[in-house]
């Protein structure tokens, strides 16, 4: 049982950067791709960002790339998130999440079986 904790969360301006961090309790952490995903109200959770377990290969989905920026430390099994140029559309609920690595084209679409509780981020114009 992999447990995950986000934080890092908070009320930040248009154009502000925020970082959010997830701290894993599974010493086998390493060998899980990692990804952040986030909710908004009315919404269905999407994923943002993936990470391969040695932290080599990423995938971020369109609306976020360049402006966010996925990291692991496997040494300190931490994953996080630096997002930068926040607008108010990035306001949501964020959550890390772990799943087995397959290795295949659409690895990051894996079942993700471990989920953080979520981190808020509101972002004001």
């Amino acid at each position: 049982q992999v447990q995950l904790v986000e934080s890092g969360g908070g009320l930040v301006q248009a154009g502000d950067s925020l970082r959010l961090s997830c701290a894993a309790s599974e010493r086998t952490f390493a060998g899980f791709a990692m990804g952040w995903f986030r909710q908004a109200p009315g919404k269905e959770r999407a994923l943002l960002a993936a990470i391969s377990p040695a932290g080599g290969t990423t995938y971020y989905v369109d609306s976020v790339k360049g402006r966010f920026t996925i990291s692991r430390d496997n040494a300190k099994k931490t994953v996080s998130l630096q997002m930068n140029s926040l607008k108010p559309e990035d306001t949501a609920v964020y959550y890390c999440a772990a799943t087995d690595y397959t290795g295949g084209r659409t690895w990051y679409l894996g079942e993700y079986a471990y989920w953080g509780q979520g981190t808020q981020v509101t972002v004001s114009s």
